[in-house]
């Protein structure tokens, strides 16, 4: 954003696009596999996304000048009906650490692929997701289970804030690995909705039409 005229300037080709009018959806450029490189796209595609911290913490680097502390922040951002993000950020003072999390959560934002998988329930709303699916970071590995409707987020706190943001009902959550680092474990079930989305299910398939065989003229 320009500081003095408060607006945006695009710098970036998608940008121009978004800012045009010519890409008018995050489902547009999630088809496209085209990379966000600026939060503002999503700010201006996505408006009033809700910004939850899943942690806080002081960390130490070692500089030529000695050892520099700062803060980092992880956060997700989502619409609470199909869009998350997970983001972390560093800086010496608590906004500019806030602000650096935020736009990284912005850039990763994903759709979050929903429906019914769950045996039990097969009621065909989506109200948790279509498939198991698995997730890793660093030492974490998660594993999302579809759950029938009523059960709600059978999950710890930090899978519970990534999943709500992205309208998840009902789910249930396996997990193994040093499930106490919680950024890791916000980025692994970051990592399952990502690979959801890209999964192909029975659902996705296609009835192929077979060209009727070609007659030649005798």
């Amino acid at each position: 954003m320009s500081e003095i005229e408060g607006e945006w300037v695009p710098r970036t080709r998608l940008g121009r696009l978004v800012a045009e009018g010519k890409v008018r959806s995050i489902d547009e450029i999630l088809r496209m596999g085209a990379p966000i490189k600026e939060p503002e796209i999503v700010d201006a595609l996505l408006p009033g996304l809700r910004e939850e911290i899943i942690e806080v913490r002081r960390v130490q680097r070692q500089t030529d000048a000695g050892e520099l502390t700062q803060l980092r922040i992880v956060v997700a951002v989502g619409d609470g009906i199909d869009y998350v993000g997970v983001g972390k950020g560093k800086g010496r003072e608590f906004r500019d650490a806030l602000s650096d999390a935020v736009r990284a959560a912005k850039l990763n934002v994903v759709k979050v692929r929903k429906g019914c998988g769950s045996l039990e329930c097969m009621c065909g709303r989506p109200h948790s997701i279509p498939a198991r699916v698995e997730g890793k970071a660093g030492s974490v590995r998660v594993t999302l289970m579809p759950a029938p409707r009523g059960l709600g987020l059978v999950a710890n706190e930090v899978a519970k804030v990534v999943l709500s943001l992205g309208g998840i009902k009902d789910i249930r959550v396996f997990s193994r690995g040093e499930t106490r680092n919680r950024m890791n474990y916000a980025y692994a079930i970051h990592d399952a909705l990502r690979r959801l989305l890209l999964m192909t299910l029975p659902t996705d398939w296609r009835e192929v039409r077979l060209r009727p065989p070609e007659t030649t003229a005798l």
